[in-house]
């Protein structure tokens, strides 16, 4: 349990960092703000290109695949802070996306393996972890802007950090969590249930990070709201979410997971609505925590059933293929958004993500009806 959660910590602490030392970013490599919009895609193309092959690697060599991409994760959390140009700043932005979708994988696979293990939950209590990291490290970094500090120390002091779990905590050789190698692993069909998870992770990540993207824009240009107050929207909608992932990594001892992520999509909805419609910010604050609880709940919960449905030998290339579609909802949400609200507006843009949550929670039964069924061995 202790790797998994050391490893979702040492994720969540690298993207609080990055969110709050972009600016800083930008300026130092002197990049403008299309620039930078291009460089960024790069994170989702290199995670693209390896979640895939890292489920792979995970299930013929095992648990030492862990350690060692998160050592990489943690040297290329760095590179950014180097860039002086919009080529060597896309860069690295494609190697940092490249070991980000590989750490995905592999921390994700290793909770999978721990729940199956231990027979007790963890994929949503580890998410919660991240979500908690995310939090604390982007009020650390606001700290140390304050105080002066730019990208580099910062970004390396994060990256240090990020290789001493790998080396202390995540070592090879430890037997907690350990995964265990599968033997020689034959190229698979993906097999539909797979489908069926990834799509709908991807839709719970659009509802996700459309929040997470457009709620302080949500309350300062649509409500109106001091930016101060408009600001904190993201911090909200993070702390409810590592609240909603703590609680429902509990209440799964008693709830089965399709039950809960019913229940989540349900919330994610009605909170969701609430945002969009708000005539004030204070209520809209309140319906973006209650989106957050919500929605925090479904992605991890379906990762774990797909990790459960694949059985020991091809958990990580399952886990990888749902992630990997996944991930797709989560770099198109934000900019599907955008999109609708320049054709109609932002709060009904919100709104229709509503929809979206609620199909979460319709699909959830269909999800286990699907898991119900043997993977092709």
């Amino acid at each position: 349990m202790r790797r998994t959660l050391a490893g979702f910590g040492a994720f969540g602490l690298f993207w609080g960092a990055w969110g709050a030392i972009l600016p800083a970013v930008r300026a130092e490599s002197g990049v403008g703000d299309g620039e930078l919009g291009v460089a960024l895609l790069m994170v989702g193309l290199g995670a693209l290109a390896t979640m895939r092959f890292t489920g792979y690697l995970i299930d013929r060599y095992g648990g030492v695949v862990l350690p060692v991409v998160v050592v990489l994760f943690g040297v290329c959390g760095v590179l950014p802070a180097l860039a002086d140009s919009a080529g060597t700043l896309s860069v690295a932005l494609f190697l940092l996306g490249a070991t980000s979708g590989a750490t995905d994988v592999a921390i994700n696979a290793t909770g999978s393996h721990a729940e199956a293990a231990t027979g007790r939950p963890l994929m949503n209590l580890a998410h919660g972890i991240f979500s908690v990291a995310v939090v604390a490290a982007s009020l650390g970094t606001a700290g140390l802007r304050a105080a002066g500090a730019n990208a580099l120390p910062i970004l390396g002091g994060v990256g240090i950090l990020i290789v001493a779990v790998a080396v202390v905590v995540l070592a090879p050789g430890s037997r907690d969590d350990e995964l265990k190698t599968g033997g020689p692993t034959e190229k698979r069909r993906i097999e539909p249930v797979l489908l069926v998870f990834g799509g709908l992770c991807a839709l719970a990540y659009v509802v996700e990070n459309a929040w997470q993207s457009w709620s302080a824009v949500h309350l300062d240009t649509s409500l109106g709201a001091a930016p101060a107050l408009a600001s904190s929207a993201p911090a909200v909608f993070a702390a409810a979410a590592a609240t909603g992932r703590i609680t429902g990594n509990a209440l799964l001892r008693r709830l089965r997971p399709m039950q809960l992520l019913v229940a989540g999509g349900t919330i994610a909805a009605v909170g969701s609505i609430c945002a969009a419609a708000a005539g004030n910010a204070w209520l809209a604050l309140v319906g973006i925590g209650v989106a957050g609880l919500g929605t925090s709940v479904c992605a991890p919960t379906i990762i774990g059933m797909a990790g459960a449905w694949a059985g020991p030998e091809h958990r990580a290339g399952a886990i990888s293929t749902v992630t990997t579609i996944a991930y797709l909802g989560f770099l198109l949400g934000p900019a599907a958004v955008g999109a609708a609200s320049s054709v109609w507006s932002l709060p009904a843009a919100l709104g229709g993500v509503a929809v979206l949550a609620l199909l979460v929670a319709a699909l959830g039964p269909v999800a286990a009806r699907q898991s119900e069924r043997q993977p092709t061995r």
